[in-house]
């Protein structure tokens, strides 16, 4: 059975710990160390403050059951993210954060090993900036309308000036909080995000490799410790750039693949076949397949089945509608495989994420 966990910080349902304990790959006084509760599991969180903008995390835990998290996500702040062992191992990722609420799961039995860069004002925007200008002008597009939905909340204002203002303005004020994505942004909107996703997710590289290998295996001590890991984390975030601007790069000789997933986001009741979206798009069942594997690493049908399952949490969290509902209004004409189909996802059936999405409004 699943554990709920409701905090204002991950970090709270672990427990203080020591920067000498044996399981970290190199401590200092300065660290602040935490633990998993061995009735969760095993591990701990380590952060290593390097300057007042900036700090490292390692995280390296396996939990015992399922741990479902609600609570508010921090704000202000952006997190570089390199992801070593899990469901995501071997992928990098920015995420910026502005304190909405969140629900998510954690499976039991996955090792979750982990290095993260937190940055925090003065720099953070300008390494917002740094990340939004690497991507294609597409993805910078809907970039721009998530921060404009967001603003609009903040200060219900449509309007924010200059681009370059979106994310410091879409952070003032405390407007959004406790609302849930989820109910910001339209469906049509919450939909393409999916765009960023896929912009925002790089490949580890062996250069990259290196780099976390040289975090990872540090070997000195007090300010040299502190000085050498705030080079190698410039070093990783350089190296994060350029990973994402190859991809806006490929994305210009796919346009055909991003306008037939833009047609699959938009007919996720009644897609067409592979066959004919192939032809709509002007290439051959073969040269999609290619495509998508290319862009997004996963095969049109698949990619379906993310954009439907991704509207169907958006709908189990933000409607009354019966999961049978629901199921059918993403495309599903079976409700065991839109079952099947979120669980894998997620790590939860529907009906029960439902019933923790409708806790965590109440």
């Amino acid at each position: 059975m699943a554990i709920r966990l409701s905090l204002n910080e991950e970090t709270n349902w672990f427990v203080p710990g020591s920067p000498d304990n044996p399981a970290l790959l190199h401590g200092d006084p300065s660290d602040r160390v935490w633990v998993c509760p061995s009735a969760l599991g095993r591990g701990y969180r380590q952060e290593i403050p390097l300057q007042e903008d900036l700090s490292l995390w390692v995280l390296d835990y396996t939990l015992e059951q399922d741990v479902i998290i609600d609570g508010i996500e921090d704000r202000d702040c952006l997190e570089f993210e390199f992801q070593l062992s899990g469901s995501q191992a071997g992928y990098s990722f920015f995420l910026p954060y502005f304190g909405f609420n969140s629900l998510y799961i954690k499976p039991a039995g996955q090792r979750f090993f982990k290095v993260e860069l937190f940055f925090r004002q003065p720099t953070l925007n300008a390494y917002f900036q740094a990340c939004l200008d690497h991507l294609s002008s597409r993805s910078q597009k809907v970039a721009e309308q998530l921060l404009q939905a967001i603003y609009q909340l903040q200060t219900n204002v449509s309007t924010v000036g200059h681009k370059r203002h979106l994310y410091p303005r879409a952070t003032q004020g405390d407007r959004c909080l406790p609302v849930r994505l989820e109910e910001v942004l339209q469906d049509s909107l919450y939909t393409d995000a999916m765009v960023l996703d896929y912009a925002a997710q790089a490949p580890i590289t062996a250069a990259m490799q290196e780099t976390l290998g040289y975090i990872l295996s540090c070997p000195y001590h007090g300010a040299n410790r502190r000085r050498y890991l705030q080079e190698q984390a410039f070093t990783l975030v350089s190296l994060y750039l350029q990973a994402i601007a190859a991809y806006a790069r490929l994305e210009k000789q796919f346009d055909y693949i991003h306008e037939s997933a833009a047609i699959l986001r938009k007919e996720l009741s009644n897609p067409p076949s592979i066959e004919a979206l192939a032809r709509q798009v002007g290439t051959n069942r073969l040269k999609l397949n290619q495509g998508f594997h290319q862009m997004y690493g996963t095969t049109p049908f698949r990619y379906l089945r993310d954009c439907r399952v991704r509207q169907a949490r958006k709908l189990l969290m933000t409607t009354e509608l019966s999961v049978s509902d629901v199921a059918c209004q993403v495309g599903y004409g079976s409700p065991s495989r839109f079952t099947t189909a979120f669980r894998q996802q997620f790590g939860l059936n529907p009906k029960a994420f439902q019933l923790q999405a409708w806790q965590l409004a109440s």
